[in-house]
C-alpha cells in the first residue's frame, strides 16, 4: 500500500515537471515568434501608431489653417472687387484707335 502511494507521488512530481517544462516552452516559442514578427515588420518600413497619430494631427491642423486662409483670401478678394468696381465705372473709357500699318522700306 505504501509503494502505491509513493508511485502516485512520483508520478505527480513527473507530471508537474512536464507541465512546467511545456509552459516554459510555450513562453519561449511565443517570445521567439514575437521577435520574428518584429523583425519582419521592421523590414516593411511601417510607422508606429504614435507617429501616425502625430502626422494625422498635423494634417488636420494644416487643413483647418488652409480653410481659414481660403476664407480670408475670398473675403479680401471680395473687398478688393468691391473697391475696384466703382473705380472702373467712374473711369472714362478710352477710344480704341486703329494702328496705322507700318511703312515698308
Amino acid at each position: 500500500m505504501q509503494s502505491e502511494k509513493r508511485i502516485f507521488d512520483d508520478l505527480a512530481k513527473v507530471l508537474n515537471g512536464v507541465a512546467g517544462t511545456v509552459a516554459g516552452m510555450g513562453r519561449e516559442a511565443e517570445a521567439s515568434m514575437r521577435e520574428r514578427a518584429r523583425e519582419w515588420a521592421g523590414g516593411l518600413d511601417l510607422v508606429s501608431r504614435e507617429e501616425f497619430d502625430a502626422v494625422k494631427a498635423l494634417a488636420a491642423n494644416a487643413r483647418s489653417e488652409a480653410e481659414a486662409l481660403g476664407k480670408r483670401v475670398a473675403a479680401l478678394e471680395a473687398l478688393l472687387g468691391a473697391k475696384a468696381a466703382p473705380a472702373a465705372k467712374s473711369a472714362p473709357k478710352a477710344k480704341a484707335t486703329p494702328k496705322k500699318p507700318a511703312a515698308k522700306k
